[in-house]
């Protein structure tokens, strides 16, 4: 059975590049409202009349930082004072970085865990009422990183373990109240990602298309008693269920190889390894 969203109002993060806009685009051809989230104030603007235009859908637009400590309070008020009642969460907004780490830059580093994982939970616990009174979804964007330790990105690959390991939670949780919980994991994907990351090194394997992993996504919503997560990709799926054969120490220099070694520079990768890990 499809996912029903006409006339609910869909919170998107992230919303101004990227998997974010496909989501964006997705839901509002699906006849949902919306509520765009991220800093870049001139693209959401972009959007939102583009969306209004193609889909005939109320678009809200909300600048934010969600990087720093009290953001999703903040936007929690600020959707409230507008009169908005928010029936679907995507929590897509994240980052990486690509160094060792006793190289990396512990502001960096602290943000990263912010906006990875502490604003993702907050703005879910701020909104899981008011998604319980509907027929939605709560979608969060992990990674392939999830399913194995990633030596140069130790941060956001522990990051995405976290989201993976807290949306199969919630799914658990919310059977049978009408909403749909998701986690959809992309690999290496033609986005903004590595612009952020600052080097390429870490794109291990073919890339999909942001378009293609939010297919992936709404497949699985679109089924009424779909799976708690999912893997963006057959390749990317099969290499995240081979993590199951192998040790830990297996599994970690394994990663290695394929994300690189940071500390000497190298950016060696196996032809045969995941994508985005």
């Amino acid at each position: 059975m499809a996912l029903d969203l006409r006339g609910g109002t869909a919170l998107i993060t992230g919303a101004s590049s990227g998997l974010g806009v496909e989501f964006a685009r997705r839901f509002a051809a699906r006849g949902s409202n919306l509520v765009l989230v991220a800093r870049r104030v001139d693209r959401l603007e972009q959007l939102a009349t583009e969306l209004r235009t193609a889909a005939g859908v109320e678009v809200d637009v909300v600048p934010a930082d969600l990087g720093v400590p009290g953001a999703a309070a903040a936007l929690h008020r600020e959707i409230a004072e507008r009169g908005i009642r928010i029936t679907s969460l995507v929590n897509n907004a994240g980052f990486g970085s690509h160094v060792a780490f006793d190289h990396a830059d512990p502001a960096r580093m602290t943000g990263e865990i912010q906006l990875n994982v502490l604003t993702l939970v907050e703005l879910s616990r701020a909104f899981l009422p008011q998604l319980l009174q509907g027929h939605g979804a709560l979608v969060t964007v992990a990674s392939t990183a999830a399913y194995q330790p990633t030596p140069g990105m130790a941060v956001y690959g522990a990051t995405k373990a976290f989201v993976l390991s807290f949306t199969e939670a919630l799914w658990a949780e919310a059977r049978g109240t009408g909403l749909r919980v998701l986690a959809v994991s992309p690999g290496s994907t033609k986005t903004e990602f590595f612009d952020v990351v600052g080097t390429e090194a870490a794109s291990v394997g073919r890339q999909q298309t942001a378009g293609q992993v939010i297919d992936t996504a709404f497949r699985e919503l679109d089924r009424a008693n779909g799976k708690p997560s999912v893997v963006s990709g057959v390749r990317n799926h099969l290499l995240a269920l081979g993590t199951r054969l192998l040790s830990r120490r297996a599994l970690a220099q394994t990663s290695a190889r394929l994300l690189g070694d940071v500390r000497l520079g190298r950016a060696e990768k196996l032809a045969s390894g995941a994508d985005r890990l």
